[in-house]
Order: C-alpha cells, then structure tokens, then sequence
C-alpha cells in the first residue's frame, strides 16, 4: 500500500507537467492574439469571413477534405513548403484567430491549401468568356458558371493564368480534391492566343482540390480524351486555372483537370436538372462525358458554392511583422574582368 501514493503521484505529476505544458503555456502565449494592423487602424489582418465561407468550412470538413490536405507552411527548416511555392512565409498562429476549427492537417495526400486563394486568377482574368471553340449556349451568352461569391481578404500576389500546356511541355501538379476542396498550382501569366512567344515552364505549385494525390496535368489544358468545360474560358480559350469556375470542375470531375487525379468526385453537391426557359447562369458547361443529356444542365447547390467560397478565400500572403517572409537570393555581382 505504501508504494500507491507515490505511483498515483508519479502519473497524475506525469499529466499534470504535460497539460501544463502543452495547453496552459501556449494559450497563454498565443491564446489572445488580435488582428496585425498599422497604427492608424488600416491595413488589417486577418478578418473575420463571412458566412457563406464559415459553412464552406463545414462543408469542408463534413466531406473530409482536411484528410488529403493540410492548411499549413511549413518552416525552411522544417521542409520544403516555401520552395515548393505553397506559401512565401510561414503559417503563424495570427493566420488562423479567426477560424473555430483549424484544419492543420497531418497528412498530405494532396498539396497543401493554405494558400489556395491567393493563386486564384485576377478578377479581370476571372471574367466570364464564351465557351471555347463556339458561342455561349443560347440564353447565357458570355456568362461564367457557377462563380460563388469572394468573400475573402483582399488576396496579394493572386497569379494570372497558366498558359496552355503544349505536348511535351511540364505540368503543374494537380491536387487531390477531397469533398469538396480545390487543386493548387501555381501558374505563369498566360500569352495572348496570337502571341507565338515561348512559355516558362509554371511552377509546380499545389492543387487546391482536396483528396487528390497526384501531379499532374495542365491545369487548363484537358487531358485527352477527358471533358472539358466549355464556359468560363479565358481569352486564349482556356479556363482560368483556380478561378470560382476551375474549382467548380474540379470538384465535380477532377480528372478533367488532371487524368492521373485519385481524388473522388463530388458530383453529390451538383445537380443535374431540366432547363425550362433558359440556361442558368451558374450551369457548369462540358462537352464529352460528363456533359448532362441534351436539355438538361449541371448546377452547383449552395454548399458547393459555399465550398468554393471557402477555398477561394483561404490566403496566407499577407505579411506579418513576427514572420519573416521567403525574399528570392540576390543575384551575386560578376566578377572583375582578370580575376
């Protein structure tokens, strides 16, 4: 009986030092943490969301995005998330204040998401444009599918769209997309369709679209043989890779984005319903396969919008005082002619 008390002591000691240690100094320390801002009150970071992408996160979790894909960049120390392009700073603790459940992650089957919404095309570049090869569909001329609202902090460092992957040329890796969430590449500002200039390979940047492994495939170009949507196309005719569009195909056929892809469908959240006067202006165009019976048009429902809200909202980039960000190697002078 005498040696109880000091092993009741030695393990409730033993938990006591972990809790202490693990929840009570770091709540302290980081527990109470308020947006960064400039003295005059501007420039403030982050911001609450709105509601539409606080349901977009539970949509997301219902479907198990946060399984395939993390929500954080790692240090330069730690691994290789900056050089891989996924964010230009480390993720912080300021980045998630706002967020009641913080889908880290610990396993990437995918690419990681924290920075999924700052890759999204420009706004102009995310205009509608009519379906490639042809006129919009009739009723819908020039209108771009299924665009859910951006709800999201102002994005910095929003890359324009990939150019058109020509055979041969590198892909950008396609993302696992798991319910319901998005690829992440990161692209090269494409060329207008009468510029024959040469492309810079894009760099591989992650796809945003949760539970999908693989690398892949042209994000804008379409794999042989596989779907292509047929609106929402930029001027060159090709989709803007992340824009609200790119993420809604992604979502409901995402080996029409990458033929390698392993994420699964979530056709669940779209409907396919009779058109009665005209096309809505949220129809998802494709041609092939997944194109929906002749009358009949494909619509996101209001969780995949939200979905989509959600991931085009998730942006690391803005700069904060306590974390240094990634700034690219100075170029070392030449040396002096005889040296």
């Amino acid at each position: 009986m005498k040696g109880l008390v000091p092993l009741f002591l030695g393990i409730f000691g033993t938990f006591a030092f972990s809790w202490v240690g693990l929840t009570v100094i770091p709540n302290w320390q980081i527990g109470h943490l308020n947006p960064q801002m400039e003295e005059d009150g501007t420039d403030v970071y982050p911001q609450p969301q709105s509601g539409m992408v606080e349901r977009g996160a539970r949509v997301y979790a219902a479907n198990g995005c946060n399984y395939c894909h993390s929500q954080q960049v790692r240090a330069e120390y730690a691994a290789a998330d900056i050089e891989r392009k996924w964010g230009d700073r480390r993720s912080a603790p300021r980045d998630y204040i706002f967020e009641r459940s913080v889908f880290l992650g610990k396993m990437r089957m995918g690419q990681d998401l924290a920075n999924i919404g700052a890759r999204a095309p420009a706004e102009q570049e995310n205009a509608p444009g009519p379906p490639a090869g042809g006129a919009a569909p009739a009723g819908s001329p020039g209108q771009q599918p299924a665009v859910a609202p951006l709800s999201s902090p102002a994005r910095s460092g929003a890359s324009p769209n990939p150019p058109p992957k020509s055979a041969g040329s590198p892909a950008p890796n396609a993302l696992p997309a798991v319910a319901g969430s998005p690829p992440e590449a990161a692209g090269s500002p494409s060329p207008s369709a009468a510029s024959p200039a040469p492309k810079a390979p894009a760099p591989q940047v992650p796809n945003a679209s949760p539970g999908s492994t693989s690398a892949p495939a042209a994000a804008n170009a379409t794999p042989g043989g596989t779907t292509s949507v047929s609106s929402g196309t930029s001027a060159s005719g090709e989709l803007p890779i992340y824009s609200a569009t790119w993420q809604h195909r992604h979502l409901y056929s995402p080996r029409s984005i990458n033929i390698d892809s392993n994420m699964p469908s979530y056709r669940f959240l779209y409907q396919t319903r009779q058109i009665s006067d005209a096309p809505s202006v949220d129809a998802l165009h494709f041609t092939g396969s997944d194109a929906p019976p002749e009358g009949w048009e494909i619509v996101p429902n209001y969780d995949a919008k939200c979905l989509v809200a959600y991931l085009m909202s998730l942006n690391q980039s803005h700069p904060l005082k306590e974390v240094r960000s990634a700034a690219p190697a100075a170029a070392s002078p030449p040396p002096a002619p005889g040296k």
